[in-house]
């Protein structure tokens, strides 16, 4: 299911039975984007990039979720870089960042928000 509004168009990414929490699951968007989505132990729900902004690797998604300081965070599992899960800066590095995309459980699948395209007349 594909719902559209003004800004964003929001998209399947997948079953909420396949996203546990600490676990990451690697999303692949139309537009050729890798997103890793994340299922905090309190339930809430994020999504940042999926591609290390430190190896060009494509392997946020199998980070390590964690805390610091009541800020969620993903530790990249190559040189274990940590970003904030909500805002995607870096806690290591205020230079680099991970994208972070709005994310929602719709009754029984998660979906991701991404930029609504343009309509041509």
């Amino acid at each position: 299911m594909t719902t559209t509004t003004p800004t964003a168009t929001w998209i399947d990414a997948c079953p909420t039975s396949r996203l546990h929490p600490e676990d990451g699951v690697a999303v692949l968007l139309p537009d050729g984007h890798q997103i890793a989505l994340f299922r905090t132990r309190d339930h809430h729900l994020y999504a940042v990039d999926n591609i290390d902004p430190y190896t060009g690797a494509a392997v946020i998604a199998r980070g390590i979720v964690g805390d610091r300081g009541g800020e969620p965070t993903i530790a990249s599992p190559m040189l274990k870089n940590v970003f904030s899960l909500r805002t995607g800066q870096s806690l290591d590095d205020e230079h680099t960042r991970l994208n972070t995309w709005a994310v929602r459980q719709n009754q029984t699948t998660v979906q991701i928000a991404v930029p609504a395209q343009e309509q041509t007349p």
